[in-house]
């Protein structure tokens, strides 16, 4: 008889654990093609999103639903399509944005392939699965429900799913930042969901990240923008966050500088990214939800808009000039020689042997009561 196992769900890894992860899965890829994939999952996610009125939050765990599982399955052995459309479906029931399987199908393949959307009837440019290959379509959804299977094992079936964007405007508000500096950092938070670094940290440590980085941009070689009276400038903000203060916002939020300086530079490294190739389907977009009233074709191109106004080479000087007085990286425990995949258990993912045990928390955790 197979023995019984348990599976541990690890909600963030250390950058380390990323790093070695993302390598053991990455295969003969380089780390630009692999991150070209990943920018064109993303694109991918937000133009089915915005196509069928998804929310933020529906949109933004796709994403990182879709980076998670790379964690534990080789890229060379799936279509980035593939997973991404399974993301988003276990994405919509974490939501209760629930939509079938055929009815994400019929707008991926008016996404993937125009030729079929603009021969469509549908005022919305769905493609009419009736007209297509029963075989096909059913295969694919077939496809789409087996990796669903993967992803929920990778989350231990946990929906829990939390968002840094009410973070935002909490602490935001709390810390009296401008409206500017509030909706710069919202559109930074949606585009972090772009990187690795939900699989990292916290939502409350993001969103100051978000805040931080919305400061930096507003503040660096700009001129001082005009205040209302009981808010903080932007340069006052970035050196309040980018300062230890023991018992202040560091222990009453639990997160240090470091943890935002590491945020700021893999935005800046993704804002870069798009300035230098803005024609590219990898570029960032940060698009508002779109309106009912719109055509699809006109959300799906406003949606591809670029949205920040900032040139490569100032950008470059921004990560300069933080590297110049950055603080030393935090301390964390040293990956050693040790496989960390074998922390997590997914040698056997996706396999049926024996009883398994999901479990919503890391093996010694004062939750996990056995």
């Amino acid at each position: 008889m197979p023995a019984s196992s348990s599976r541990y769900y690890h909600p963030y890894f250390t950058p380390a654990e990323i790093e070695y992860l993302s390598e053991k899965q990455r295969g003969k890829q380089s780390v630009t093609q692999e991150e070209k994939v990943r920018q064109s999952a993303c694109t991918f996610l937000e133009t089915i999103g915005a196509r069928v009125g998804f929310p933020r939050r529906t949109i933004a765990t796709a994403q990182a639903l879709y980076h998670r599982f790379h964690l534990f399955f080789p890229r060379k052995d799936f279509q980035y399509h593939d997973v991404a459309l399974a993301a988003l479906y276990v994405s919509t029931k974490e939501h209760d944005t629930l939509k079938k399987p055929r009815e994400l199908l019929a707008v991926s393949y008016s996404v993937r392939f125009p030729e079929l959307a603009a021969k469509s009837k549908n005022p919305g440019g769905e493609v009419d699965l009736d007209t297509m290959d029963p075989a096909l379509v059913e295969n694919d959804r077939q496809r789409l429900l087996a990796v669903e299977r993967l992803i929920l094992e990778t989350i231990c079936f946990n929906f829990t799913a939390r968002m840094p964007f009410p973070y935002v405007i909490k602490l935001g508000k709390e810390f009296k930042a401008s409206k500017k500096l509030i909706k710069l950092a919202w559109r930074i938070a949606i585009d972090s969901y772009r990187t690795l670094l939900p699989l990292i940290y916290p939502p409350h440590t993001m969103a100051l990240g978000s805040i931080f980085v919305a400061a930096l941009l507003l503040s660096f070689e700009q001129p001082p923008s005009p205040k209302r009276d009981g808010e903080i400038s932007s340069a006052e903000l970035a050196k309040t966050l980018n300062t230890h203060t023991g018992r202040g916002w560091e222990g009453r939020y639990h997160t240090r500088p470091e943890d935002l300086e590491d945020f700021a530079h893999t935005i800046l490294d993704l804002l870069i990214q798009y300035t230098q190739n803005p024609s590219a389907n990898t570029s960032p977009s940060t698009p508002s939800s779109p309106s009912p009233n719109l055509p699809t074709r006109d959300r799906h191109y406003a949606a591809q808009q670029p949205q920040y106004p900032y040139k490569a080479d100032q950008l470059i000087r921004l990560k300069i000039a933080m590297r110049e007085t950055e603080h030393l990286p935090r301390r964390r425990k040293p990956l050693g020689n040790a496989d960390p995949s074998a922390l997590y258990n997914n040698d056997k993912i996706g396999q049926n042997e024996g009883t398994v045990r999901f479990l919503f928390f890391p093996p010694g955790f004062e939750g996990d009561v056995v």
